[in-house]
């Protein structure tokens, strides 16, 4: 199915979100939709998926123009979404997710046969058939959620799909998954409206690039006649510098000592981070990453081994305990876990400050003026509430609540998931200057590129350990051999 969107334009509480946007989907194509965070691309969106109305323009569709009162409108006319948050329940089969709402009845009652085997199909079609409809959602990766969703949209007979950064969550290795799912997608003629800041992926999958910028149309290409640099110039409105800072010169002494360190999901990690290096901590999902940075933050704390910092043991049992140690932590889950999404830019700067400091640590902190220059947040004031930031300045805000409290060690995880490119650059030299200024910064990120231009030294994890050491411009290919077992540490 073919769709048209027509001259949109879309304001809330008097802010022009929207600015006259035209684009077109075609049956069995790829639509890539850039831009910088706040761009207007996930509401553009959802004005297709019928959550938003246009305050002016239209859409358009085979049988001629519609107009959607709510999502049940546009799934009626085969119009589904996949949002970047997933809406799946956890405590339900794959088979109850696909069908919910939707259930077959047979005899007063719910066909589970009926229900299961339909799920089946659609599943063998999307070549995901190990997912078995019977299992608990909870139990499957990110990427057979990815898929599932994709399924529940297929059950309710979609022919457009819009996708809003469906690899934020997932790891190099899944996103093949991704890929195929979406070449199937093509094949079954199904019109893909895609959102992603990865520029790997728009020009692996699309056929066509449409940039958005401050809401307005500003160019749409085929993808074979657009470079990535031209790309990145359309969505910022400007030449990018070099990808990644440049690193600093040698580190100074140790400031996070682990030695024989473990609970029960991390083993035997025995490693040091210095003043002023940032050490890249690359693996694949489930290799213990994000649980090494969890228990040095204390909210799942090491019951093995010991850990030093400035070469003064701590035994780290709670984050309130880390603080006090020197060691600050950016959560993957920024929305869930690390800021008040109610609250004001100025209170989620100051939260650790207040929360965790007294006295002389508390008047040390930067003051707010200063913070918020350090941080070039974008936002209408320091008054403005958090949840109405881009992702970008969102993720900016966490990193400087770290600021106000100078941690000598620093653990990021994820630190530029789901923002884009500008905003990329911008986390990067925050972290490059806080390395400068002497703090340790252990870096997870499943973005190898990135982990890779961002290190000083790149530790790999496998099986809940450390395998390996890299140094400094160490290949991608070098970091997966170790990551997937295959290797031994040394110089790629």
């Amino acid at each position: 199915m073919n769709v048209r969107l027509e001259g949109i334009t879309k304001s809330f509480f008097g802010v022009t979100v929207l600015r006259g946007v035209d684009l077109d989907l075609r049956a069995g194509e790829v639509h890539a939709l850039v831009g910088e965070n706040g761009a207007g691309k996930s509401t553009l969106l959802k004005v297709l998926a019928g959550v938003h109305r246009p305050d002016s323009g239209r859409v358009v569709l085979e049988r001629g123009e519609v107009s959607f009162t709510g999502p049940r409108d546009a799934q009626a006319a085969g119009i589904s979404m996949i949002h970047q948050e997933l809406d799946l329940l956890d405590h339900r089969s794959v088979a109850e997710n696909v069908f919910l709402g939707r259930e077959p009845v047979r005899r007063g009652r719910v066909d589970r046969r009926a229900m299961e085997a339909g799920t089946r199909r659609l599943l063998d079609e999307l070549g995901v058939g190990t997912v078995d409809p019977t299992t608990p959602v909870a139990r499957l990766s990110v990427a057979q959620r990815q898929a599932v969703e994709i399924v529940k949209a297929l059950s309710a007979d979609a022919r457009v799909l819009g996708m809003d950064e469906p690899t934020a969550a997932l790891a190099d290795h899944e996103v093949e998954l991704l890929y195929r799912l979406v070449a199937r997608l093509r094949e079954r003629g199904v019109a893909i409206l895609y959102v992603s800041h990865r520029m790997r992926e728009v020009f692996d999958l699309s056929q066509r690039i449409t940039v958005l910028k401050d809401g307005a149309l500003v160019a749409t290409s085929a993808t074979r006649d657009i470079t990535s640099d031209h790309l990145v110039r359309l969505m910022v409105g400007r030449p990018l510098e070099a990808r990644y800072p440049e690193r600093g010169g040698e580190p100074g002494d140790v400031r996070l000592a682990l030695r024989g360190a473990g609970n029960g999901r991390v083993r035997d990690l025995t490693f040091d981070v210095r003043a002023g290096e940032v050490v890249g901590l690359a693996g694949l999902q489930g290799s213990g990453r994000s649980a090494t940075a969890r228990a040095i933050w204390g909210v799942e704390p090491f019951t093995a081994g010991s850990a030093a910092v400035d070469g003064v043991p701590v035994r780290v049992d709670r984050p309130r305990t880390a603080v006090g140690a020197g060691i600050g932590y950016v959560t993957e889950d920024r929305k869930g876990e690390g800021l008040a999404l109610r609250q004001s830019v100025k209170d989620n700067l100051l939260l650790v400050r207040r929360a965790a400091l007294r006295g002389a640590a508390a008047r040390r902190s930067a003051d707010l003026g200063e913070l918020l220059r350090s941080v070039a947040v974008t936002a209408r004031g320091p008054d403005q509430e958090v949840r109405y930031l881009s992702g970008g300045n969102q993720q900016k805000v966490v990193l400087g609540k770290w600021l106000a409290v100078e941690p000598r060690v620093l653990i990021v995880d994820e630190p530029t998931r789901g923002v884009d490119v500008g905003a990329k650059q911008a986390v990067h030299r925050l972290l490059r200057d806080l390395a400068n200024r002497g703090v340790a910064i252990l870096m997870i990120s499943s973005e190898l590129p990135e982990l890779i231009g961002m290190s000083d030294r790149v530790l790999v994890m496998h099986g809940g350990t450390v395998v390996g050491e890299l140094p400094a411009g160490a290949s991608e290919e070098a970091v997966m051999r170790l990551a997937t077992g295959h290797g031994a540490g040394g110089a790629a």
